[in-house]
């Protein structure tokens, strides 16, 4: 059971966001909202989050901006923090290998249910 890990979800649609928050927290997770990605960065460095879900196509700041910004510069940065990709940007295969090689997932939202994230991220955690 998930217990009290915190997630960070980062994403502009706020349907989308509160649809994939709701079968969250009935597996007992607790979610916080960031609807941009200035908002996201800055709220992931004022505090833990045991997750951090990651859209990104954002404003202000993309989602790689974002995790190139807490991975640093050597992609290593805040480890005891999982981050994982979540969106419906088809990348191609040498961009998607780059953001998997900082983040701990990448998941196309199109691909995948509510439900299944929350099974993901119970494994994951």
């Amino acid at each position: 059971m998930a217990g009290s890990k915190t997630i960070l979800f980062v994403e502009d649609d706020k349907p989308i966001a509160e649809m994939y928050a709701r079968v969250l927290e009935r597996q007992g997770f607790q979610v916080e909202f960031a609807y941009n990605g200035a908002e996201g960065l800055r709220k992931a460095l004022a505090k833990h989050y045991d997750l951090i879900l990651l859209d990104i196509m954002m404003p202000e700041k993309t989602g790689i901006e974002v995790l190139g910004e807490l991975r640093g510069s050597d992609g290593k940065g805040s480890p005891e923090t999982k981050i994982v990709i979540l969106t419906n940007l088809a990348q191609d295969k040498t961009s998607q290998e780059a953001l998997k090689a900082q983040a701990d997932g990448y998941i196309i939202k199109a691909d995948i249910v509510p439900s299944q994230l929350a099974g993901l991220i119970a494994k994951l955690l």
